[in-house]
């Protein structure tokens, strides 16, 4: 297995034609924001802090694994503009009329497109929510008893905007990890990322 390498792997997908990706195993994906924006917080020290939309998109991934019984995480790492996991497909779902609609679809892709459009929910609620909130705010301030301003989100509300909400890039990138060699290492990237950003070639775009 070669060496992964961002700047040639996050270009396009190398997904294999004809391969059955709701079968059992284990894939390294990675999803990049929209034009590699930083919306999702900063490291700082080595460590990754997380903004409220960052949150969002951690949230919301760790809730994959609750909405399909056959999935499993393992290693995943959300970066100032990137994220990284590991999943697992346990088992394949059986072909029966009631089973198509019990759960959602088990392929990768469709876990993907399923958590792109959590993710880009929530944070639409989170903004409205935050504009309303503040907006209340400014209606009272001078009230004698004005309450106390909220603390404005970190997150980068403006440049969600300028993107249109296209938080996401409409592509992914995903590696079918074949042995435990593979496992180890890939794991150990998704873990040290932060430590490494500043070698990222996401890092300063």
């Amino acid at each position: 297995m070669n060496k992964y390498n961002p700047q040639k792997h996050h270009r396009r997908s190398i997904r294999l034609q004809g391969y059955d990706y709701s079968q059992e195993g284990l894939y390294f994906i990675t999803i990049c924001c929209q034009d590699r924006t930083h919306l999702f917080g900063e490291i700082v020290d080595g460590k990754m802090i997380l903004n409220s939309y960052g949150e969002i998109a951690q949230k919301e991934w760790r809730n994959t694994s609750a909405i399909r019984d056959n999935v499993l995480l393992h290693e995943f790492v959300v970066m100032p503009n990137h994220f990284h996991s590991i999943i697992e497909i346990k088992f394949q779902k059986g072909n029966n009329e009631i089973g198509k609609f019990q759960s959602p679809s088990q392929t990768v892709g469709a876990i993907i497109r399923g958590y792109k459009i959590a993710t880009i929910k929530k944070i639409k609620d989170f903004m409205l929510f935050s504009e309303r909130d503040n907006f209340s705010t400014g209606e009272l301030q001078f009230a004698p008893t004005a309450p106390t301003a909220p603390t404005a989100p970190t997150a980068p509300t403006e440049k969600i905007k300028e993107l249109d909400f296209k938080i996401w890039q409409r592509n992914y990138y995903e590696h079918i990890i074949r042995n435990e060699e593979a496992y180890e290492r890939i794991s150990d990237y998704i873990r040290n990322n932060p430590k490494r950003w500043n070698e990222d070639k996401f890092y300063g775009i």
